[in-house]
């Protein structure tokens, strides 16, 4: 089945990415930062081993990221330098998703425009990143929550009436259930 996907479509990424991606602002405690935080972005898209081809012809679209052995029967694609993940926001800039992720994908850039600018290294800075993440995926964890009491979420975008405007972008729906299919024949 992988031999038919030997050059992925820019939709098919972006499919793919609404179905099986993430984007996420992670920021934990470290006394040697400036700030005591280190903020970190990354995107990642996760899957079982058995498809690592897969992740590896996405790797090769983008030209950038690592590929991870995460526990025994998962791998991830991973994209977390700054210089990288302009490739990623290049590609969603031009081949937006379609799902809700898309609301976390703006957030998710506006976080990196932030620390692109290096303001991450400000206490406003990071209390932007902080609103931010506050506002996407599961929000901010208990340690957040207590560390940075006065954080208010910023509006999430609103994503409705969202069209395919190629039908490459659901070529990946096909794929999985192909695979599904063959791993349980």
């Amino acid at each position: 089945m992988i031999d038919t996907l030997s050059s992925l479509h820019p939709w098919f990424i972006t499919g793919f990415t609404d179905g099986e991606g993430c984007f996420i602002i992670s920021i934990t405690r470290r006394k040697t930062a400036k700030l005591e935080w280190h903020v970190q972005l990354y995107f990642q898209i996760g899957l079982h081993k058995k498809d690592q081809a897969l992740l590896e012809k996405i790797k090769n679209f983008f030209n950038v990221g690592k590929i991870f052995v995460k526990n025994d029967d998962s791998i991830q694609y991973s994209v977390q330098s700054i210089k990288d993940l302009a490739i990623i926001i290049e590609h969603f800039d031009r081949y937006p998703l379609l799902s809700q992720k898309l609301a976390d994908y703006e957030l998710f850039k506006k976080a990196f425009y932030i620390i692109k600018n290096k303001e991450h290294l400000t206490t406003e800075g990071l209390n932007k990143i902080m609103s931010i993440k506050a506002s996407m995926n599961l929000g901010l964890s208990e340690e957040l929550k207590t560390a940075f009491l006065d954080v208010l979420p910023v509006p999430r975008p609103s994503v409705v009436d969202q069209e395919i405007k190629d039908p490459n972008w659901c070529r990946w729906f096909y794929f999985c259930r192909r695979m599904f299919f063959y791993s349980h024949v």
